[in-house]
């Protein structure tokens, strides 16, 4: 008997001739392997160029070479040669199927794949997000959905999209909602909505999304659900609430289809603050690439020398040009009460504009985002890419292999997986869900 890796690297080569036909624009030919292989293992309907065949004929002939080339068993033999190098799996027995679009690297499969869900298919345009989904769950994702054909995508339950915000189109008043979100991304989600009808759909963005356009934006994209036959339930989370020392508000949108029991779902509704910065962080952790430079030491040095003499510390701002903003008002800090320091541009009788934050350890970080990495005043550096993955709550054995730098972005553009987990959990209450 073979072993899997070898088993694994067979059935690849196997079905490189055949999905040849079927890889759309812009997507690798290896994403179309990997979730034809996942999809034979978790037994799950499979992309399909319908032009050429369906679903099922596809599955039958795909499991045909494959056992006739010895690498295919059973069903459970076939699940343990896939995923056995994968930690990142899901369970051999689920009860839901779910897609993943703008899938980064995968908070949102987490948070449904840790509640029973497999994955059918994922989305992502980005090249290093997609290498860093591949090396956790050992699946390459398709790329930019707006080349992929809708009725190519398979069945499922429930979709997941952290979309991009994008404006919409307020012109004419006879469009349909449809019309008004064509060419923007959001306009991909609705069209899949419509030809898969999911049960369910979940929706992230940031919670900016609420207000847009004075509340248009998200106006339009509700009643485009509404339109495509959805009920929907949004509100805002602050990810602080949900078991990690980040404080971060989403946007997040449930649309369940309208035949089914919407009044028997609940959004939910934790507020759990107990976890701080000092639950997550490596305390002996010594790398001189995390520190506080110079300038932003000396600076926290003299707010506390300077802080017992009044509330808000007034710094040097000779080095600033006289034109600027920070040279006109002035450099001050400031202490909270949760211990986090603060400084901001302008005196206290203006409008301030927050320059700097920096947390410490019994205190919740600030919302960690692609250009910004959360710092800390009493342990004088910043966060490590681990520390900061634990920050969005993905597991230990998560792995990243691209520079730090590209860590910090793609964690900063994720979301907090503890979140998913508990909107999942309310979906799957949900009567006529699962």
């Amino acid at each position: 008997m073979q072993d899997k890796s070898t088993l694994l690297l067979k059935a690849e080569e196997l079905l490189r001739p055949l999905a040849e036909f079927h890889i759309p624009d812009e997507t690798e030919i290896q994403a179309v392997i990997d979730q034809w292989l996942h999809a034979v293992a978790t037994d799950s309907q499979l992309f399909c160029n319908s032009k050429i065949t369906n679903p099922d004929e596809l599955k039958n002939k795909i499991v045909s070479i494959l056992q006739s080339n010895k690498v295919y068993e059973s069903r459970a033999e076939f699940f343990k040669i896939v995923f056995s190098d994968i930690q990142l799996k899901p369970s051999e027995k689920t009860s839901f199927t779910f897609i993943d679009l703008f899938a980064g690297i995968g908070g949102m499969r987490l948070g449904a794949q840790n509640y029973g869900g497999k994955c059918v298919f994922s989305s992502e345009f980005d090249k290093f997000a997609q290498n860093t989904y591949s090396l956790n769950y050992g699946e390459f994702p398709f790329g930019d959905i707006t080349t992929i054909k809708e009725h190519s995508i398979p069945d499922h339950d429930l979709l997941l999209a952290g979309f991009p915000c994008q404006p919409f189109s307020y012109s004419g008043r006879t469009e349909g909602f449809e019309d008004k979100t064509r060419g923007t991304l959001f306009f991909d989600v609705l069209r899949i909505l419509e030809a898969k009808k999911p049960k369910i759909a979940l929706l992230e963005n940031v919670k900016g999304f609420k207000s847009h356009d004075k509340g248009n934006t998200m106006h339009i994209a509700l009643n485009a659900l509404d339109e495509a036959g959805y009920n929907t339930y949004w509100t805002i989370l602050n990810s602080y609430d949900y078991g990690v020392p980040q404080y971060r508000e989403r946007w997040y949108c449930v649309a369940i289809r309208k035949d089914l029991d919407s009044e028997s779902f609940k959004l939910p509704d934790q507020r759990d603050r107990k976890t701080k910065l000092k639950d997550i962080i490596d305390i002996e952790l010594k790398d001189s690439s995390l520190s506080l430079n110079d300038f932003e030491l000396k600076r926290i040095e003299y707010h506390f020398n300077n802080n017992h003499k009044e509330e808000r510390v007034k710094h040097d701002n000779s080095m600033y040009a006289p034109h600027t903003k920070k040279g006109r008002h002035g450099v001050y800090s400031y202490s909270k009460n949760d211990g986090s320091l603060r400084f901001h541009v302008g005196d206290v009788a203006k409008t301030q504009i927050q320059e700097a934050f920096y947390a410490c350890l019994e205190t919740y970080a600030p919302t960690i985002i692609a250009n910004r990495v959360p710092k800390l005043w009493d342990i004088r550096r910043k966060l490590s890419v681990v520390e900061a993955s634990r920050l969005q709550g993905f597991p230990e054995n998560f792995k990243f292999d691209v520079s730090n730098a590209q860590a910090y972005k793609q964690l900063g553009n994720s979301v907090t997986v503890p979140v998913i987990e508990a909107l999942v959990m309310k979906i799957k209450e949900t009567k006529g869900f699962a």
